[in-house]
C-alpha cells in the first residue's frame, strides 16, 4: 500500500473527489490532502461546498459547476489548468458525474489534454449494494427514472427481463408512484431492497417482495422522506422460475383445484395463467 508521504500529486491537474454522502466522518485522508492543496474547488452548489469544506477546517476558492453550466465551466477550468493548477471536482454528495454534474467536465478537460485523476469516495449505488445483500452476479446502474409515468413504465418494460440488479435513484415525492410502478411491471415476487438516507441519522435499508413494498412506505410516512436508492432483484432465468412454479402448483394443488391454483401461482410468479394451467394438469397427471 502506497503511503501518503510517498504519493505525488501533479499540477496541472484535474482531481474528481467523492465526498460525504450524509457522514462527514466518510471523507478519506487522501481527498483531504487534495482538497488542501489544490487551488480551487469546482462545485455543485457552492454554499454546500463551503459549509463541508468549513467542518475540516478548510477555505478554498470556489467555482461554480452545476448542470446548467457545466460547458461554460470547463472552459474556466481548462484555462486555469493552463496556468498549471491544480483543481478539484466534486459535487453535493457522492462520486461526481454519476447522476450528478461532472462528466460534461471530466470530457472537456480530457479532450483538451489535461489530467483527469478519480480520488475515490462515498457512492450512494455501491453503499446500498453493498447493504442490500442479493446475490445477483451483476449490477446495472439505472440512475433516475424519467419523471413522467408513461416514459418510466417504457424503460422498465425494456429493463424487466434483466438477469443484472437494478440499480435506481428516486426522490421523496415520486418514490411511491416508483415502487407501484415498479410493482405493476415486474413480478410481485421479485426482492427489492429501498435503501434511504444512507449513512445519515435516519438511515434505513429495508427488503422485502415488490407486492409488499407499497403497503410498508405508506404503513409509516417517515418512510417516504429523504433521498433513496432502490435495488431490484435481477429478473430469474427461465428454469428457475419453471421450478419455483412446479413447486408452488405441487403445494397449492394439494388443497384447490387445478384453475385456483394456476391462478393463484400466476399472480405470485408472474408466468401466464395458461400456461400454468396446463403446468398443473402435468402435475395432477404425474400423481
Amino acid at each position: 500500500m502506497e503511503s501518503l508521504s510517498h504519493q505525488h500529486y501533479p499540477d496541472a491537474t484535474l482531481y474528481v473527489i467523492g465526498t460525504p454522502i450524509g457522514n462527514a466522518g466518510d471523507i478519506s485522508l487522501r481527498a483531504l490532502h487534495i482538497l488542501e492543496i489544490t487551488d480551487a474547488v469546482a462545485c455543485e452548489d457552492t454554499r454546500v461546498t463551503k459549509n463541508l469544506l468549513g467542518l475540516y477546517g478548510l477555505d478554498k476558492e470556489l467555482i461554480s459547476a452545476h448542470q446548467h453550466n457545466e460547458r461554460e465551466a470547463a472552459e474556466k477550468l481548462i484555462a486555469r489548468l493552463q496556468r498549471g493548477e491544480r483543481i478539484a471536482l466534486v459535487s453535493d454528495a457522492g462520486t461526481p458525474a454519476i447522476s450528478d454534474p461532472g462528466a460534461k467536465i471530466v470530457d472537456s478537460v480530457r479532450n483538451a489534454g489535461f489530467n483527469v485523476i478519480p480520488v475515490p469516495g462515498p457512492s450512494a449505488a455501491i453503499t446500498a449494494l453493498s447493504a442490500g445483500g442479493l446475490i445477483d452476479e451483476s449490477f446495472l446502474f439505472i440512475g433516475f427514472l424519467p419523471a413522467k409515468t408513461a416514459q418510466r413504465q417504457t424503460v422498465l418494460r425494456k429493463l424487466k427481463d434483466s438477469p443484472a440488479t437494478l440499480v435506481i435513484y428516486e426522490a421523496p415525492h415520486r418514490i411511491r408512484d416508483t415502487v407501484r410502478t415498479l410493482a405493476d411491471i415486474f413480478e410481485p415476487s421479485r426482492t427489492v431492497v429501498i435503501a434511504r438516507e444512507l449513512t445519515k441519522l435516519f438511515e434505513e435499508i429495508h427488503r422485502c417482495p415488490l407486492s409488499e413494498a407499497i403497503p410498508w412506505l405508506e404503513e409509516n410516512r417517515n418512510r417516504q422522506k429523504g433521498e433513496f436508492v432502490l435495488l431490484v432483484q435481477g429478473a430469474p432465468s427461465r428454469e428457475d422460475d419453471e421450478s419455483q412454479a412446479r413447486h408452488i402448483l405441487s403445494v397449492l394443488l394439494d388443497e384447490l383445484p387445478a384453475g385456483t391454483a394456476a391462478g393463484l401461482t400466476a399472480k405470485i410468479t408472474g408466468i401466464r395463467k395458461n400456461r400454468l394451467y396446463d403446468m398443473a394438469l402435468e402435475l395432477k397427471k404425474t400423481d
